[in-house]
């Protein structure tokens, strides 16, 4: 049997391949790093670009159909060809538009093909074979759409592992609606002695469109409880058909990134489960047999501190505490909950249930149940301050911003994780640069005189730019009130992304840094409530959820 035809596009005509005899193969690149492509490509190429050129050249893959959909795909035609080790590499023009001229226009590109087909296979072309894959392939993916309700991920390609990821989370089935997904033709013509022009109408009008086309897509899909919008990270392509659909949208959705690596795997998992529970597939089941505890606990171990946090059966604070996360997410969180039951002069038995959240809510092993850091969050937020709306959540490794409804449950959250740049994790290494703790950094940045603008977005550069800031002897407050500027910065772009409203709040241990916090008012444009407990937000939340799962029995 001869090699594939490998391909990565929805458009790729692969009912012509099948006339000549040939075989088509879905490319779903997934590397753990690009060592062949940082070699001979661009540094700036996207993920999703190297993911492809690595793919090719470390499985000796030696054909490849490409669809220029965009200016990274004739970036790999490029690199491909240069290299030299290639028996068949095409890149197909795909038109802008559907309409009769462009269709046209297709079907001599698609003969164009057909001629460097005949050349590849050395057989004569069939149109009943290809009519007959056509036809084939229609009832496939008529048979392999889920049934409704659903949630339909939409956007850039995402692969197998993408979907595997999201349908772990989700209780409902999943879609594939991304640029190389969900794939349905018109059907083939009765009579095929016009095949190619009767292909290019089918293979341009198919829906829903990709977004390189310049007409909009049909997004709208009743069957869909939810939509996930995947971009590849660092490029903004699909970012449009985000802003449109948050526009449009009549169901719940999330925007979510990855570079085509495994790395994205932990705040995936965070996103799409909280996009569960938004959805209300996820819930902590009721606790029939603890409905006479007179104490619950929430923990919330996240990657700088575990909080413990334990309410009584009126919701009031009774013990809490806050620790150091270090090496091990169990046993950090086993000690916070300790500290807390210390503190409130309980013992463990008293605890009716345990819900765990943050990072390590899955590997903490007394939990009862645990729920994602948004919905606790929100829930927290609500406790602390019922007339919020929107939370301004700084953590250690990411920032999230929560819009809330008035009972406290989530509407709508966006994270920013593409680097450290921006996070508490950012200010701890500031603050080690500067041989300052974190509670002097906040205090001295309010005695800033001089405007000073850190304008790196990566955490190592703009360490850079603090050393020469030292070196050209700049006073130490105005330095960390230009980090604090540079975080407010970062976290505004997050609120105005996501369409913040009043009444504002902030939580996480950043909320105690009084800079960060005048910074990003000033910015906003408003005041923005810290509560004392602001740290202890999320394990408040998560208190809160075990407690209406005891009331809720």
């Amino acid at each position: 049997m001869r090699d594939p035809v490998f391909y990565v596009c929805k458009y790729t005509p692969v009912e012509l391949l099948a006339g000549f005899g040939l075989t088509a193969e879905r490319l779903d690149p997934t590397p753990v790093s690009f060592p062949c492509a940082d070699s001979c490509a661009h540094p700036n190429l996207c993920g999703y670009g190297k993911a492809v050129i690595e793919e090719v050249m470390t499985k000796g893959i030696r054909r490849l159909l490409l669809v220029d959909c965009c200016d990274v795909c004739r970036r790999i035609y490029d690199v491909l060809e240069r290299q030299g080790n290639m028996e068949f590499l095409f890149l197909l023009a795909l038109p802008h538009k559907d309409g009769p001229a462009e269709q046209k226009l297709f079907a001599r590109e698609l003969a164009r093909l057909s001629d460097a087909l005949a050349r590849l296979s050395g057989t004569a072309f069939s149109a009943a074979e290809a009519a007959r894959v056509w036809e084939e392939g229609r009832r496939h993916a008529s048979e392999a759409r889920p049934a409704p309700p659903y949630i339909a991920v939409t956007g850039a390609h995402g692969g197998a592992a993408l979907l595997e990821s999201v349908q772990e989370r989700s209780a409902l089935p999943v879609l594939d609606a991304t640029c190389t997904g969900n794939r349905l033709l018109a059907p083939p013509p009765a009579e095929t002695d016009e095949f190619l022009p009767a292909y290019a109408r089918a293979l341009l009008t198919q829906r829903p469109a990709c977004m390189r086309m310049q007409f909009r897509a049909e997004e709208s899909d009743p069957g869909a409880l939810g939509i996930i919008c995947h971009t590849v990270k660092f490029c903004d392509y699909y970012s449009f058909q985000y802003r449109d659909l948050r526009g449009g949208a009549k169901v719940p959705l999330l925007k979510i990134e990855t570079d085509c690596t495994p790395q994205s795997r932990g705040q995936l998992a965070t996103r799409v489960e909280a996009f569960s529970e938004i959805l209300g597939m996820k819930q902590v089941p009721a606790m029939t047999e603890k409905q006479n505890s007179k104490y619950v606990a929430g923990v919330d171990s996240g990657s700088s501190s575990t909080d413990a946090v334990i309410l009584d059966r009126d919701g009031r604070i009774v013990g809490a505490a806050v620790l150091p996360t270090g090496a091990g997410a169990a046993s950090g969180a086993e000690k916070a909950l300790e500290a807390a039951l210390q503190k409130a002069g309980l013992q463990r038995s008293e605890i009716g249930i345990v819900v765990t959240t943050g990072y390590g809510r899955d590997h903490v092993g007394h939990g009862d149940a645990s729920v994602t850091e948004i919905t606790c969050h929100a829930r927290g937020a609500h406790h602390l301050c019922p007339e919020a709306r929107t939370i301004i959540d700084i953590g250690g490794q990411d920032s999230k911003v929560i819009r809330i409804d008035e009972a406290g449950n989530v509407l709508n959250f966006v994270m920013n994780d593409k680097c450290a740049a921006g996070t508490g994790r950012f200010l701890e290494m500031m603050a080690r640069v500067l041989e300052l703790s974190m509670p002097e950094m906040s205090a001295l940045g309010a005695e800033w005189k001089q405007q000073v603008n850190i304008s790196s977005m990566c955490t190592v550069f703009a360490e850079s730019e603090v050393v020469s800031l030292i070196a050209d002897n700049t006073a130490p407050a105005d330095i960390v009130h230009g980090l604090n500027c540079s975080v407010a910065n970062k976290t505004a772009a997050l609120v105005k992304r996501l369409g913040g409203e009043e009444r504002y709040i902030m939580t996480g241990g950043v909320a105690l840094n009084q800079g960060v916090v005048a910074a990003l008012e000033e910015k906003l444009g408003t005041k923005i409530f810290v509560s004392p407990e602001a740290q202890l937000c999320g394990a408040i939340g998560a208190a809160r959820i075990a407690l209406e799962s005891i009331r809720g029995a």
